[in-house]
This record gives C-alpha cells, structure tokens and sequence, in this order.
C-alpha cells in the first residue's frame, strides 16, 4: 500500500484512505488527489519482475490506489498496442507517429481502465449502488465492472448519445435515463449528484470531483507508452479532451514514472477540444487561473459527444499539466474529425468514433501550423472504438452501391461510385 493519505485540491484538507474518502467534506468543487509515498514506491518497483506480468494495467499495482489484489475488479483492461504508424505517417511527414489504440479494451474504450479502478475501490469501500454521468462510453464501462463486481448502476446520459452506448448499457444491466439536455449545465451531472446526496449512491463518473480514484487509472497508458517506447518519453502526446481527466490522468502516469526516477522528462500534454465546445483550450489560450476556468456559455455542438463537457471537472490539473510540460490546445471542427476518423480507417486499419479520433484531427492541424518536428517522437491517443457511435457512422461513411451477380454492372458500379478502373 503505497498511499500516503488525499488532500483536496482546493482547500488542501488532507484524508486517509483508510477512512474511505469520495468527496471533499468542505468544498463542493474539491478533488481528491490520491498523494504517493514515492520514496517507498522506488524502493519496491522492480522494473526487471515486469516480465513476470500479465501485460494489463495492473502490471503496475504500486502505482494504484486499490489496498489490495483481492479487491481488484479486472475485466483485462490495458496492455493496448502502442501502433508504429507508417503510411499515416507518411502523409503527414512524420518519421516517429504512434497510434495508442485503446479500443482495444473491454468495452471499447480508455474509460475501463478509469472504472476498474474505480469499481475496486468501491468493492473495498462496500457500495452496493453506483450512480454516473456520461455521454456513454464511462458509463458503459462502470455496468460492466459493476456487473462483474455486482454493483448495481444508475446510468444518466444526455438525450443526444448515440444508442450504440445505450444499448450496450442495457445489456450490461444497468438502470439507464437520458436526459433532457437545455441549458449549459450539463443535466446527468445535477441528477447524478440529487441521488448521491439523497440516496448515499457511490458516486462514479469519469472526473475527479465526484470520484477521485477512477483518474488513477488512465495514467496507466503513459506509463505502458514509456515502457513499450523502451523506456523512452515521447516528445507530445496528443490527447482527446473533454472534463480533463484522461489529460490529468495520463501526465500523472509520466509524474509518477519521473518520481520514482525511470524517466527524467515529459512530453508536452496537448489537448485537442472541438469547437463546439473548447473552455480549456480557451483557458490555456486566455492564460486563466486554473482554478477558475469559465464553463462553457452552452450545450454543445460537436459530434465528438464524449468531449462535450461544458465544463471541465479535472481542468485545473489539465491546464497545470500544460502550462509545466509548454502544452498547448487545438480546437478541430466537427468535418477535421471526420476526415481523421477516415484517415486512421483507411491508412492504419483502426476504427475510431469521433471522440476517439479527435486527437489524430489536433495532431493534422498541429503538423499544419508547424507546431510538430517531422524527427518528434509522437503519440497519438485513440480512445474509443467507431462502432460506439454507429449513428454518425451511418451518416458520414455513404453507402455501397447495389448490384446484380454480374461482371459489367460491377465495372460500371466501380467507375461511377469508386471513380477507380478495374
């Protein structure tokens, strides 16, 4: 057990973990961040007893907040490939471009690495009811952690997500109730806090104000990235970002990693927002208090919906990560990311949803502005798999043209539609 106790990031209260903190008791916008004995940590990680690992996420046990490995609640998340990028590569000039392809994991997306962790902690703690916000995908990985774990879920999710998302919450068994979305406050967070506060659910959605355990666990990618790179830091890595959590959660993966002397350097954190719905690459470009960033003045427009945070919950610790890594943001339309989806399918063989490809659009629009070096070495998250959103599939993919069993209609079909000869 290698934590030493959390501390709010507001008010500085400090708790234990043996007392089973979720949230802070005096302030309502308080994270709990988990703080690590580092000292003891680089004593007993052993980077040579890796090998005897199964390559998951829990490779790095010392490194989580879970007490124990009776109470770990795996469904084999992690230990996604790290893709050495060729012919993408090679039409955006870039001799060093890797695709870190999270969908790769159980339910399709990063977020079941953030819910294992999280429904762990609450199989220590003892819940038996979970309640989360989400455009989906989190909420899809918290049932199916909760099933595995038998916790029941309470799922509240915007009107507008995709029902790919919803239908693969039902099948887990969750209790699932979109609701209305009309104002710039995001609606699944106010109800997911009413049934915490009057029901004593455990509060589990992807962003450290309401769960702080569940950030721990994305930073988990950084530290696979480093070790599959050979022990090497790379020098950006481009990350799809929303509340701010998987930015946190992945710079914290690297800070970990620095403090226990594996690594002596860090990539710069760029975050890429669409631009529907952008308050922290706003803040990083107005240059606010971390601690005060302004929401979003309405509901999103982007088709990237697990982006669509009006206000980013961890975005305090993002735009820190930002500011000491000289990070920056990049704000990509809606048609960047469809373009991107297309590039990532057709030239590396991944499948993205528009969230998950949104990183691949900041990096085109980076290497554009000339803000990437064709010798970087670069990573490029990709965070949700395209089958997540099948609805704007359906719209942006087209169609295949219909033809008899027959050679000539197959010619023809293929110069007309395909504008290729055979």
């Amino acid at each position: 057990m290698f934590v030493k106790y959390l501390k709010c990031n507001r008010c500085g209260r400090e708790y234990k973990l043996e007392s089973k903190p979720v949230l802070c008791e005096n302030n309502d916008l308080g994270r709990l961040d988990v703080i690590y004995d580092y000292e003891k940590l680089e004593r007993a990680f052993n980077v040579e007893n890796l090998g005897k690992r199964p390559f998951n996420m829990w490779r790095y046990m010392e490194f989580l907040p879970v007490p124990s490995q009776k109470y770990v609640v795996s469904l084999g998340e992690g230990g996604t490939p790290l893709l050495k990028s060729t012919r993408l590569a090679e039409v955006l000039g870039l001799r060093n471009l890797y695709l870190k392809d999270e969908t790769r994991n159980p339910t399709g997306s990063f977020k079941d690495r953030a819910m294992s962790v999280s429904v762990s902690m609450a199989k220590f703690f003892g819940f038996k009811k979970a309640a989360i916000a989400s455009s989906g995908n989190a909420a899809a990985a918290l049932a199916a952690y909760g099933a595995k774990a038998g916790l029941d879920v309470f799922a509240f999710v915007p009107d507008f997500a995709g029902y790919g998302k919803i239908a693969q919450l039902l099948y887990y068994g969750a209790k699932v109730f979109k609701v209305r979305w009309t104002e710039a406050e995001d609606p699944t967070v106010k109800m997911m806090r009413l049934v915490v506060e009057k029901y004593g659910f455990y509060p589990s959605p992807s962003f450290g104000v309401y769960n702080p355990y569940q950030i721990e666990g994305p930073k988990t990618i950084s530290m696979e990235i480093v070790e599959q790179l050979g022990w090497k830091t790379p020098d950006q890595i481009f990350v799809p970002t929303g509340a701010g959590s998987l930015l946190t959660g992945v710079y914290n993966g690297f800070r970990d990693f620095n403090a226990v002397g594996l690594i002596n350097k860090y990539p710069k954190m760029v975050a890429v927002q669409p631009e529907g719905n952008y308050p922290l690459v706003r803040a990083w470009r107005e240059g606010q208090d971390p601690l005060n960033i302004r929401p979003w003045e309405k509901p999103p427009e982007t088709i990237a919906t697990g982006l669509e945070d009006t206000f980013p919950w961890d975005g305090d610790a993002a735009l820190k990560a930002m500011y000491a890594t000289n990070g920056y943001g990049v704000v990509v339309s809606d048609e960047e990311i469809i373009q991107a989806m297309k590039l990532l399918a057709s030239l590396e063989g991944v499948f993205a949803e528009p969230s998950g490809a949104a990183g691949l659009a900041g990096l085109v629009k980076a290497v554009n502005e000339g803000l990437v070096d064709k010798d970087e070495t670069i990573v490029v998250l990709i965070t949700g798999h395209g089958l997540k959103d099948p609805d704007v599939i359906r719209k942006t993919a087209g169609d295949a043209p219909l033809i008899n069993p027959s050679l000539e209609e197959l010619k023809r079909a293929s110069e007309n539609y395909y504008r290729i000869q055979i």
